[in-house]
C-alpha cells in the first residue's frame, strides 16, 4: 500500500493492491474502502500477480501511479511495468511502458519493487525467475536492477548503454529475488533480496556492479548442500545478511516526524517465522 496525499484527498488514505489485480483506496479514519479498478491482463498463479504500486514524485500534479504485474503469453510469463492516472477514485489512461525480458515457465521469483530517485529516474527490481545462472547474464533482465525514465525507457548514463550485448536498462546484476528497494536521503540505492536457505541480503546497489548470485552466497540449497562460495573477487558483498532466513519482503528507510530517534533506520518486512 502507499499513502495518498493530494489536494482532492481531504484525509490521509491508503492505496493498496490485491494479487488478483484489484486496486483499492482505504480511509483508516472512516474504514471506508473504495474500489479504484482492475489492472488488465494480470497473470495470477503461485507467486505471480499484481506486484507493486508506486506514486510518481509529482503525483499531486499529474496523478500517475506506476504498477508492476505478471503477464502470460504462449505458456510463459514475465513482469510488465505500466502506469495509470488516478482521477476521481478510478483508473484512467492506462499505459504499458516496459515488458521485461524475463520470460519463464516458472511462476516464481519476480522480485518487482519500484522506487524513484531524486532525479526522477525509476528503479525496478526483477527476480531471476528461479533460473539462477541467468542472473549473471547481461543479455536479459532476470536478476537485475533496472534504471528507467518515467516512460520506461533506459535512463541515460546507464552503465551498459554502450554494450551491444547487454540490456541497456540494467543498472546492477547478480541479484536473486529482490523484493526490497529504497533510496535514502543521500541518494544511495538499497536492495533487499531473498537468499535460498539463509543468506538473505541487503545490498548497496552501485552502477555496473555484480552482486554475485549464484556464484557467491551465504545461503545453502534447501536440501542442505552448499552453493558456490561466499566471496569472489569482482563480486560485491552484502552490507547485511540474515542467517537463518527471514524471507525479506519490502523495507523502508524511516524519515517520519513521529519517531525522530528512528530517522535513517530500516524497517524490514519478513515473510517467515514470527519476526
Amino acid at each position: 500500500y502507499i499513502h495518498l496525499a493530494r489536494e482532492d484527498v481531504t484525509e490521509q488514505t491508503l492505496l493498496f493492491s490485491e494479487r488478483s489485480g484489484g486496486i483499492r483506496i482505504w480511509n483508516p479514519k472512516t474504514q471506508a474502502v473504495v474500489r479504484v479498478g482492475q489492472a488488465p491482463d494480470v497473470y495470477e498463479k503461485d507467486q505471480a500477480g499484481l506486484l507493486d504500486l508506486k506514486l510518481h514524485p509529482k503525483f499531486k500534479e499529474n496523478g500517475w501511479v506506476y504498477v508492476t504485474q505478471s503477464i502470460e503469453k504462449d505458456g510463459q510469463n514475465t513482469t510488465r511495468l505500466s502506469r495509470f492516472q488516478l482521477k476521481n477514485n478510478s483508473i484512467h489512461n492506462w499505459e504499458n511502458l516496459l515488458v521485461t525480458d524475463a520470460w519463464s515457465k516458472n511462476n516464481q521469483h519476480y522480485g518487482s519493487r519500484l522506487a524513484f530517485d531524486q532525479k526522477g529516474f525509476l528503479f525496478m527490481t526483477v527476480g531471476e525467475r528461479n533460473e539462477r545462472h541467468e542472473a549473471q547474464k547481461l543479455s536479459n533482465h532476470k536478476g537485475k536492477l533496472l534504471r528507467l525514465t518515467e516512460l520506461g525507457k533506459p535512463a541515460p548514463g546507464n552503465p551498459f548503454e554502450n554494450n551491444k550485448d547487454a540490456k541497456p536498462e540494467i543498472y546492477s546484476y547478480g541479484h536473486r529475488n529482490p523484493q526490497g528497494l529504497a533510496i535514502d536521503q543521500e541518494g544511495r540505492i538499497w536492495v533487499g533480496e531473498h537468499g535460498p536457505r539463509g543468506g538473505d541480503e541487503i545490498n548497496l546497489a552501485q552502477p555496473g556492479k555484480n552482486y554475485g548470485w549464484p556464484v557467491i552466497t551465504y545461503g545453502k540449497e534447501y536440501w542442505g548442500a552448499g552453493i558456490g562460495t561466499e566471496k569472489k573477487e569482482g563480486m560485491e558483498q552484502p552490507v547485511h545478511r540474515y542467517t537463518p532466513s527471514i524471507a525479506p519482503s519490502g523495507f523502508v528507510i524511516y524519515s517520519g516526524p513521529m519517531f525522530p530517534e528512528w530517522k535513517g533506520e530500516f524497517l524490514q518486512g519478513a515473510l517467515a517465522k514470527t519476526h
